[in-house]
């Protein structure tokens, strides 16, 4: 006890010292919250229950840990924390995910030294901020002086203080738990060995230049990396000695020269090697100009706070990736605000605003507008029908009694496993090619066959006279047939609507499940947002997902979704700007997360009045075009019933098996699988059946902008 009460009256202490005898008579911690001249400062039920909102949830044993008191001598105060587990999760908890929690606890295991508290205090502050060392080293010779406050973070009562311990108070004061040990000698000789002993990364900040050459001397010959920030233009240093061992030090722009050849130099003749490090003709004007004047209306070249406050950043990031393994080599890099501000653009000038504006339907489109001659009023039938993504993966030849459908595989994508949703697309635009043919008194079927490896489906329909009124009647409708993004209401389907849909696919040849229970509608949109989420998570099908939509100005207006018709507000569009970022989703996959990325999905499903999914029996390709027939006939009677129509399908939907699966998503096969086997279950699939399509139902508003079509030889573009 003796020793601890020695401890606690030491002038020069720069550790917190943990008091841990509360209860006992006559404690040291009873003493000190009875003295009048001591601050007692007990925030810890608020950080007990602040661990208690943090999520993911902390485990129990965490909360049980048992808490500590630490004093600071130099505050002449005792402060009641957290233990240090508990104590570390809250406070680092902001740095998640910039830094995962994976990345904290290994990088919360290196031993930083920093060389030089002027520059240094500012570094080592923010590495123990950051979390970035569980134990930093400090050696300083100097003490803090008034001019120093222009950029070292201490304050007038620091001053007459060593650096270095001025520089360790701060750190305690964030961090009782970091392990800071500092030596008052600075870079010399006698001690520089046994100060870089153990270390992982060494930070140098020194003035003099033969302490720059002998820290890296030190550290070449341990095999240890080292960094070093300059205040003019952002300059950092990065030597990888523990890469490079026999690399020059300060990147050889000094020569063969060594600290002792340096010592006994004059600040005149330094001037020549201080100038080859900064590289002077990369220095900024003022600072070069200042350089001019050191000496003669300058005691010593000068600093900004700003500036080292950016080197401290630099070094930050440099210490994390060296850290974590991530590529950091040898060499020189600027970071320059001043060039950064100079290059300022007007986003409103730069950029179209996030809100797009797209183009209205047209007049006439509704009312079924088309041209003229029997051959383009098939054709301008066909291409009304939907594809996935807008692709339009078809190609049509038409005369007046006949169309021939091509699958053009140039169009697909990765999710049409085996070209089944071209396939489903180019069933859809058959069905409206009858209908036209109907509505102008001409009847016929679609004969399909296979094609060849360019046309790996081809569809022939021939017509003569005839009267088919089922058809006939859905002219209008099928022309006014659109993808409706917008959020409804979630309505009960009544039950000779759900019957009418399901008639509309059996007189296709197909089947129509229909899941209406709120509870079957929740599990889907649970299992529809997983896959959502993985397909944003597989940079094939993000890349794929992304290139589907159409932003203002973009070069390929008539195919892909237009932004608006996603029926998203602002916010969302702004959100929508970020998920469009590769290196975003890159980093989400890497840490196992991105469950928001369905939450769209997710919201959408479970505000609808109910799910079709459209199957057929059989796995070929003929199969799922007869089931995009029924897709279409749906998705038209669903809108005459005043239901707006969106496709949901999912990314494993015409998977068949752990090949197709895998060549989907190779890093979320079995996710897919499982997801898959839970999503037929739910809609009581056989195992001969292929689903075709998944489509939300709702009661929404009609969308004020329709997606476009490609347009025909000598036609204006449609819509859709």
């Amino acid at each position: 006890m003796d020793a601890e009460l020695s401890e606690l009256n030491d002038p020069d202490q720069y550790r917190a010292i943990f008091v841990d005898d509360e209860g006992h008579p006559g404690s040291t911690i009873d003493r000190l919250r009875r003295d009048p001249r001591i601050t007692v400062i007990d925030e810890c039920r608020e950080q007990q229950a602040a661990m208690r909102t943090l999520v993911p949830a902390v485990e129990q044993e965490m909360l049980e840990e048992p808490t500590r008191w630490a004093y600071y001598p130099w505050r002449r105060s005792l402060v009641h924390i957290l233990g240090p587990d508990a104590f570390n999760r809250l406070r680092l908890d902001r740095n998640r995910n910039l830094i995962t929690a994976d990345e904290q606890r290994r990088l919360s295991g290196l031993k930083i030294g920093v060389v030089g508290l002027s520059v240094g205090h500012a570094i080592a502050y923010n590495l123990a901020t950051e979390g970035l060392c569980g134990e930093i080293r400090l050696t300083d010779f100097d003490e803090l002086e008034l001019a120093n406050l222009n950029r070292v973070p201490g304050t007038v009562f620091d001053l007459g203080l060593n650096k270095a311990v001025v520089a360790a108070r701060r750190i305690a004061e964030i961090d009782p738990y970091i392990t800071v040990r500092i030596d008052r000698s600075g870079a010399v000789p006698e001690s520089i060995d046994e100060f870089l002993r153990g270390l992982d990364i060494v930070v140098e900040e020194c003035d003099s230049l033969d302490a720059k050459v002998l820290v890296r001397e030190a550290a070449r010959a341990r095999r240890l990396p080292v960094l070093m920030t300059t205040g003019d233009r952002g300059l950092l240093d990065v030597e990888r000695f523990d890469l490079e061992p026999a690399r020059p030090i300060l990147h050889g722009l000094l020569g063969d020269i060594a600290a002792r050849d340096l010592a006994g130099l004059s600040s005149k003749d330094k001037v020549p090697h201080v100038l080859r490090i900064l590289d002077a003709p990369q220095l900024s004007p003022r600072m070069a100009a200042s350089l001019v004047e050191v000496g003669k209306t300058l005691s010593t070249w000068p600093q900004l706070a700003a500036e080292v406050v950016l080197g401290a950043t630099v070094v930050a990031n440099a210490v994390r990736r060296i850290g974590l393994g991530e590529p950091m080599p040898s060499g020189r890099v600027r970071v320059d605000v001043a060039d950064a501000l100079d290059a300022i653009r007007d986003p409103l000038v730069t950029r179209s605003a996030p809100t797009p504006t797209s183009t209205p339907i047209p007049a006439g489109a509704e009312a079924g507008a088309e041209p003229g001659g029997m051959a383009e009023i098939l054709t301008y039938a066909a291409t009304r029908a939907p594809s996935g993504g807008n692709v339009q993966p078809w190609h049509f030849e038409a005369s007046d009694d006949r169309i021939n459908l091509r699958l053009a595989t140039k169009y697909t994508t990765a999710m049409d496993v085996g070209y089944r949703g071209s396939a489903v697309a180019l069933g859809a635009a058959a069905f409206n090619a009858r209908v036209a043919a109907a509505a102008h008194g001409l009847t016929g079927h679609v004969q399909w066959s296979r094609g060849d490896e360019g046309t790996p489906l081809y569809g022939v329909a021939e017509f003569a006279p005839g009267s088919a009124p089922e058809l006939a009647e859905l002219y209008e409708p099928m022309l006014a047939r659109e993808t409706n993004r917008l959020r409804g209401t979630s309505a009960p389907l009544a039950g000779d609507v759900i019957a009418g849909l399901r008639a509309a696919a059996g007189n296709e040849g197909a089947e129509l499940t229909i899941l209406h229970d709120r509870t079957e509608i929740e599990t889907a949109a649970r299992l529809l947002a997983a896959a959502d989420r993985i397909r944003y998570l597989t940079p094939t099908l993000h890349r794929e997902m992304m290139s589907e939509l159409r932003w203002p100005g973009d070069a390929d207006p008539d195919a892909g979704i237009d932004v608006t018709t996603l029926g998203l507000d602002p916010a969302d569009l702004v959100v929508l700007d970020i998920l469009r970022r590769p290196e975003v989703m890159a980093k989400l996959s890497d840490w196992d997360a991105g469950s928001a990325l369905g939450d769209d999905t997710y919201e959408r499903v479970t505000s609808s009045s109910g799910l079709a999914v459209v199957s057929v029996r059989g796995r070929r390709l003929t199969d799922y075009a007869m089931a995009g027939s029924a897709v279409e006939a749906v998705w038209i009677h669903a809108q005459r019933h005043g239901l707006a129509v969106q496709p949901v399908s999912p990314a494993f939907l015409y998977a068949h098996d752990d090949r197709d699966r895998n060549a989907l998503s190779p890093g979320h096969a079995d996710a897919l699988r499982d997801l898959q086997y839970a999503f037929r279950r739910l809609t009581n699939a056989e195992h001969d059946e292929s689903q075709a399509l998944v489509l939300r139902l709702s009661y929404a508003p009609r969308p004020t902008v329709r997606s476009r079509r490609r347009a025909r030889t000598g036609l204006t573009p449609q819509y859709s």
